[in-house]
């Protein structure tokens, strides 16, 4: 197998893996990330996440450009039973799927990794058949998520912060896993890739609780080749989106919603903090 061709199925194989991890955090913070099949769906997801990781910084390493546009999820959303049968149906379908591109390589870490996401995948059908079969007739033939409580505008502005702060989190991802070879700063990029991840969660969660699917989509990514460049946007992101977050602060919905308000302050106090570590990244690349 060629370069180009490993990068082609590892992209394959990455947007499978973060469309996993987008249908998990949904019904997860659907169902509460309080609750033991909540919790159990975001630990999954966070898996995922790490499927995502392995693969991206393989694809990386390779030279390539990984694909950050998730793939289909097919699930059957009429109630939690027919979801957790496609959860599984889903993670069964990895098992061989894996085993066969493991069998079709031969970089050893490459091969392990691929291995590993098959048995993962194995554990993941285990754990949501247990979850299935625990289910009371009742949580079965029901469906994750509560009726919509919130306001129109509120919604709309909820869901604007959610496509945004994804937005800003996969840019992050892909520029630690492109910038790499840039050791320290790859690190720093995706350990606040990290935080935006739950910046994002602070939101989507008041969505997805609410029976409404956060609006996980976004826009368009620069895929530039400039370590330089990619700082100096993300800084000014970051700006655009603290301006977002202080407009929240302002508004009568939120104080309804104090959970939600104090995330948002955290939000604001960390955003200042990256931009000025951001900027302080620049200068020292200005110097070098």
């Amino acid at each position: 197998m060629d370069n180009k061709e490993l990068i082609r199925m590892l992209n394959r194989d990455l947007a499978d893996e973060h469309a996993a991890v987008l249908r998990y955090i949904v019904h997860g913070h659907q169902e509460g990330e309080d609750t033991p099949t909540g919790a159990s769906l975001l630990s999954r997801a966070r898996e995922e996440m790490w499927h995502m990781h392995w693969l991206g910084m393989i694809i990386g390493q390779l030279g390539g450009e990984p694909d950050m546009k998730p793939a289909p999820y097919p699930f059957d959303p009429a109630n939690r039973s027919t979801m957790f049968k496609s959860y599984i149906d889903y993670e069964n379908k990895l098992i061989p799927h894996y085993k066969e591109e493991a069998g079709r390589v031969d970089d050893p870490h490459i091969k392990r990794v691929l291995e590993r996401e098959a048995w993962e995948s194995k554990v993941h059908a285990g754990k949501f058949n247990k979850i299935l079969n625990k289910l009371t007739p009742d949580e079965a033939s029901g469906k994750p998520g509560a009726g919509n409580k919130l306001p129109p505008e509120f919604i709309s502005r909820l869901q604007e912060i959610i496509k945004n702060k994804y937005t800003q989190m996969l840019q992050g991802i892909r520029n630690a896993w492109v910038f790499q070879k840039n050791a320290k700063t790859g690190w720093q990029i995706m350990d606040f890739s990290m935080t935006k991840m739950k910046q994002l969660a602070h939101v989507a969660e008041e969505v997805a609780a609410n029976g409404i699917n956060p609006m996980f989509k976004t826009d368009k990514l620069d895929l530039g080749a400039s370590l330089a460049e990619a700082l100096k946007n993300a800084a000014a992101d970051l700006e655009k989106t603290r301006v977002d977050h202080i407009a929240l602060q302002i508004g009568d919905e939120i104080k309804k919603h104090a959970g939600l308000a104090i995330n948002i302050e955290l939000t604001v106090n960390q955003e200042e903090y990256e931009e000025a570590e951001i900027k302080e990244w620049i200068e020292a690349l200005k110097s070098r």
